[in-house]
């Protein structure tokens, strides 16, 4: 059986047709990858004092946020929040939809049934998970988990400093 905590459906953004979005229910955040918000022709992101800490445990500084996108999912459109990225491009993730597009989404799993059903008022869209971990026939490839840390980690940081600075002096 294949993990029903991600898969890929396809969305559209304006005219530019996502076949390869991945949502991701362990991903805090919407990503986007800096290439294709320039490819969306989206002029500036807001800035953002945000960390991103990366599975690997290295961090990344997003390049900023854009904030109410209107993203196609069949028949539906909802807005949505990404941080932009800069990161290499790969055909595959180049957009990753997370916890908080699956809620405005309204979106519930079935993992017995492998079905994702987003909903928009009295209506409702179904996707087979199953299916749409198939489509498109190529894969997923590596995809890394991307986590949110609040700018207190700033904090924790220069505390850290402070406190590194403050034994030197203190050694005989």
């Amino acid at each position: 059986m294949k993990d029903p905590g991600s898969f890929q459906i396809p969305c559209i953004k304006g005219d530019i047709n996502i076949k390869n979005a991945l949502y991701d229910l362990g991903a805090s955040i919407n990503l986007m990858s800096l290439a294709m918000m320039k490819k969306m022709r989206i002029e500036e992101a807001k800035p953002t004092k945000m960390a991103l800490q990366l599975a690997d445990r290295t961090f990344k500084f997003p390049h900023g946020v854009v904030e109410d996108l209107l993203v196609n999912v069949g028949e539906f459109i909802f807005p949505a929040d990404f941080v932009v990225l800069d990161m290499e491009e790969e055909a595959n993730t180049s957009i990753i939809l997370g916890r908080p597009f699956l809620a405005t989404a309204g979106a519930i799993i079935n993992v017995q049934k492998g079905e994702l059903v987003l909903r928009l008022h009295e209506e409702k869209m179904v996707f087979n998970i199953f299916k749409a971990m198939n489509y498109p026939k190529e894969s997923i490839g590596e995809c890394m988990m991307v986590d949110i840390i609040e700018t207190l980690v700033q904090g924790i940081l220069e505390e850290d400093k402070f406190e590194e600075a403050t034994e030197e002096t203190n050694k005989p």
